[in-house]
């Protein structure tokens, strides 16, 4: 038989090709294989922990704003608070000219009754500034007698302006000045600026500062006798 002659290598003899290494995986969790937590080798923090500490944070709040609104709604279930109410019942305008250089001279007394409607919330009145304005321009003030108001009562001051200031009037204004001394009738308005706080059996809470305005229009009285009646009027309330 011949020999059988082995094909002629020219160059080198490299062999059959070397596979790459496997990738290393890591396992995260959420994800498919596996559900165990692992960190990163090259991370500092594990993001399973960090995700863990933050919904029970966000359980305990919602926990505790639950509890808080059911404690609301239970003390206004036990309580139901009412608006106070506040009355205009009697003024009296025995004075009020304007003079040279804008100077207003004025006299006015007026009532008010306030209302507590609520049977187990009382208050104290801390600080009570009545203010009467003209056109928008403050003439006279009075601080009224503080005092505590019980549950379901009522309570009568008297505000007491009079004196001379001068108010700026516009033309506008001035017009409706002679309009209201034509008549005999002035559009006066007169706020309340208090300082109040609440009474829940002992607890007394913190210091509220509601607004009250009354507008008026108040006769003018003169030798006794005066164009019309005052008619009395609820004022506004804000608690704001």
């Amino acid at each position: 038989m011949g020999e059988t002659r082995q094909p002629h290598l020219n160059g080198a003899y490299y062999g059959p090709s070397i596979p790459p290494p496997p990738r290393k995986s890591y396992h995260r969790p959420g994800r498919g294989g596996g559900g165990g937590c692992c960190c990163n080798p090259f991370s500092c923090c594990c993001s399973c922990l960090m995700n863990c500490i933050c919904t029970c944070v966000f359980q305990i709040l919602c926990t505790i704003l639950v509890i808080l609104g059911v404690v609301v709604f239970v003390l206004w279930l036990i309580f139901r608070p009412n608006a106070v109410k506040f009355y205009a019942t009697n003024a009296s305008l025995t004075e009020f000219s304007l003079e040279g250089n804008n100077t207003l001279r004025y006299n006015l007394a007026l009532n008010l009754t306030i209302r507590n409607p609520n049977k187990r919330i009382g208050i104290y009145y801390d600080r009570i500034e009545a203010e009467a304005l003209y056109e928008g321009q403050r003439f006279g003030w009075d601080n009224l007698q503080t005092f505590y108001q019980g549950h379901k009562s009522t309570n009568n001051l008297t505000a007491e302006f009079s004196g001379t200031h001068v108010v700026p009037l516009g033309a506008k204004e001035m017009s409706n000045y002679n309009g209201d001394r034509t008549s005999g009738v002035y559009d006066i308005d007169v706020k309340l600026k208090l300082r109040v706080r609440l009474k829940f059996w002992i607890v007394k809470s913190a210091r509220w500062k509601p607004k009250i305005e009354c507008d008026l229009k108040i006769p003018l009285t003169s030798n006794g006798t005066a164009p019309q009646a005052f008619e009395s009027k609820r004022c506004d309330f804000d608690w704001r």
